[in-house]
């Protein structure tokens, strides 16, 4: 990061609106796609984004180093969306192939497109744990090192790399499956 968005950060620590408006212009996008990644669902990625925010403009004062500001705000967001995933889970939503219509289902698997493959991988996505999911969209999609993501989950380098080994063999493993019903 720069000199600028340290000063930024500095500045919404103090309380000025206007750095802490900056701030989320600056990360709303990433702190959305992570939280689209984790839960597959739009409308509560969104909430996931505006109660990120909150907490984070709350707790803005206490941060001690402006430097950890990135893994500091990912960790506010992976805590948000793990909360959501376990409300989800105690609510016992229909699995996501229930609320599919059929004709979605046959309609997607006819494409053979960009937008396929996409949907494929989201869906895929949806079907691995908390865990896995979390580890591939830190690393794969949003490019964090390996040293990045251990500090923000707070376990140890080897953890980080043998779960995202472990994320990428059950994704291949629901892909596959996926191609074999059709």
């Amino acid at each position: 990061m720069d000199e600028e968005l340290y000063r930024i950060i500095r500045e919404a620590k103090q309380g000025k609106k206007d750095a802490f408006a900056i701030l989320v212009r600056r990360f709303k996008d990433y702190v959305y796609r992570y939280a689209y990644g984790m839960l597959g669902d739009r409308m509560e990625a969104e909430d996931v984004t505006q109660e990120a925010f909150l907490k984070c403009y709350a707790a803005l004062p206490r941060l001690e180093n402006e430097f950890s500001f990135v893994s500091w705000l990912q960790r506010i967001v992976s805590n948000l969306c793990s909360d959501h995933l376990k409300k989800r889970q105690k609510e016992k939503t229909k699995p996501i192939q229930e609320t599919l219509s059929q004709m979605e289902i046959s309609e997607a698997r006819q494409r053979h497109s960009a937008q396929d493959l996409k949907w494929t991988i989201e869906e895929s996505l949806k079907q691995l744990s908390p865990d896995h999911r979390q580890i591939i969209l830190l690393h794969d999609v949003q490019g964090f090192r390996y040293e990045e993501i251990a500090q923000t989950l707070e376990i140890p380098v080897g953890t980080v790399k043998s779960r995202l080994n472990a994320a990428r063999l059950a994704l291949r493993q629901i892909m596959k499956k996926g191609e074999e019903e059709e």
